[in-house]
């Protein structure tokens, strides 16, 4: 839904994308050979993006002006049902950078919601340079397996929360209670808490703000028996990304429990443990292998503005070149200039 209030979070944005030092043509290193050659390694945009999404218009404008922000040009294919809020969009945004003296054609949209014009982008490799896709498991999961061009994803975004045996239990309610219910349908929620089975008795009080403001909490067979109003978790529980005000909640034997189960289950985005231990973070740390790992912080901060890159075309839980949230200077690649005499 486009309302007043979403069209000053754009705005708000672009301003924040305005203030971001411009990321390419940095010399990222240098240095030089005994036989008297010059290295440097300098910042370069990657080219044409095609950034295909779904339903959120906000998209529209954040990719492009990061795009922009990194010398890249980028191909939108928005989902059918923000068709025409993006179209707007893209109007407003081409005037605005024509009128800049850009070229006309940087930020061009796929003008039908047809399927059959993204199975024909895809197949583009002489033309595009990456693909970015935004939206469900569904729509990644077809992207990834048909695209002749490289692609930047996550497929789905199962993220948990671990309560630590040394954990501060005001910081673990307000943590929990932030990761799952501030924003429950975007990638960064929680969808699943653990907590050490030391503190068990405890686990009512993490759970009860949740189910005061109507979220649903499934679980094992203890965490069941808490509440008559609490349904027993099935194994599938474990693997689903609800996008919705769900929980999964689960006892697990100490940070080890915790790190094989979101081993187990994880889809590699983002982890919380809410621990005093600095021992206990680093075990965590090394031994969980997602995209983000935070200490006493809600899972929500999985996001490009919260980090401070102004905005996010998408977020990555791939290995291979970027990694996280995708901001302008991982829009970018590099070219080595040599001198020699």
């Amino acid at each position: 839904t486009l309302t007043e209030k979403s069209i000053d979070g754009l705005i708000t944005s672009i301003e924040d994308i305005i203030e971001i030092p411009d990321p390419i043509g940095i010399t990222l290193e240098k240095w030089e050979r005994p036989n008297g050659l010059q290295f440097r390694k300098i910042s370069t945009p990657l080219g044409v993006l095609g950034v295909i999404y779904e339903s959120r218009p906000n998209v529209t404008v954040d990719a492009s002006c990061l795009s922009i922000k990194s010398g890249n040009c980028i191909i939108l294919r928005g989902g059918s049902d923000s068709f025409h809020s993006s179209k707007e969009l893209v109007n407003n945004i081409t005037n605005a950078f024509t009128e800049a003296g850009l070229p006309e054609h940087c930020v061009q949209m796929i003008n039908t919601p047809e399927r059959e014009a993204v199975d024909y982008l895809l197949k583009m490799n002489d033309y595009v340079d990456v693909i970015i896709p935004r939206g469900g498991k569904g729509l990644i999961e077809k992207i990834n397996s048909t695209s002749k061009i490289p692609v930047i994803k996550h497929l789905d975004g199962i993220c948990h929360v671990f309560v630590d045996k040394e954990a501060d239990l005001k910081i673990a309610e307000k943590v929990v209670f932030n990761s799952k219910m501030r924003r429950p349908e975007i990638c960064g929620a929680a969808e699943t808490l653990l907590i050490d089975e030391n503190i068990k008795d405890k686990a009512i009080n993490i759970l009860n703000p949740l189910k005061a403001v109507g979220c649903e909490i499934r679980g094992d067979e203890f965490i069941q028996s808490l509440d008559k109003d609490f349904k027993i978790a099935n194994e599938e529980d474990w693997s689903l990304e609800y996008l919705d005000k769900i929980i999964s909640a689960k006892i697990v034997s100490g940070v080890d429990g915790a790190i094989d189960h979101i081993n187990n289950y994880s889809s590699g985005h983002t982890e919380s443990i809410i621990t005093n231990n600095e021992k206990t973070f680093e075990k965590f740390f090394n031994k969980v292998d997602s995209a983000i790992i935070l200490k006493n912080a809600s899972t929500q901060f999985a996001d490009g503005g919260e980090f401070g890159f102004g905005a996010e075309i998408g977020i990555s839980t791939d290995k291979i070149h970027v990694r996280g949230p995708v901001g302008t200077k991982h829009l970018t690649t590099f070219k080595y200039v040599v001198n020699g005499n």
